[in-house]
């Protein structure tokens, strides 16, 4: 018997184009996470991260404030201030080791989805 273990991601609804600021953002939950969903109007771009603060460990990612750094897309923690990039989840703002988790975003229909990934286990039975 073998296990193969691979991750494959899953797109749920998260919520009409119309629903979401422009230029800003708003929290949407799935599951037990929060996920802060963003759009540029000016770039027709629209991003995920995780709402959480890497540093204050509070879920406030959604309300900070957007605009770019050098043509990349960013958002600002409305608590320290410090930039991450929308685009990788990297801290823009200096050399810190952290960063956000990003998730990957589609529209259908003026439906908004976000890409979640999961962990699959498959169990091979030989005879």
């Amino acid at each position: 018997m073998s296990t193969i273990h691979t991750t494959t991601t899953t797109w749920f609804f998260a919520c009409k184009t119309s629903d979401v600021p422009t230029n800003g953002g708003v929290c949407v939950k799935y599951k037990e996470e929060q996920i802060a969903l963003f759009y540029f109007a000016r770039r027709n771009e629209w991003y995920a991260t995780q709402n959480l603060c890497p540093h204050r460990q509070q879920m406030a990612l959604s309300r900070g404030m957007t605009g770019t750094v050098k043509d990349e897309p960013k958002v600002a923690c409305p608590f320290h201030k410090k930039t991450f990039s929308l685009k990788d989840g990297r801290c823009l703002s200096d050399e810190t080791e952290c960063s956000l988790t990003t998730y990957p975003v589609k529209i259908i229909d003026d439906m908004v989805y976000i890409g979640v990934m999961a962990n699959v286990e498959m169990v091979n039975a030989s005879i």
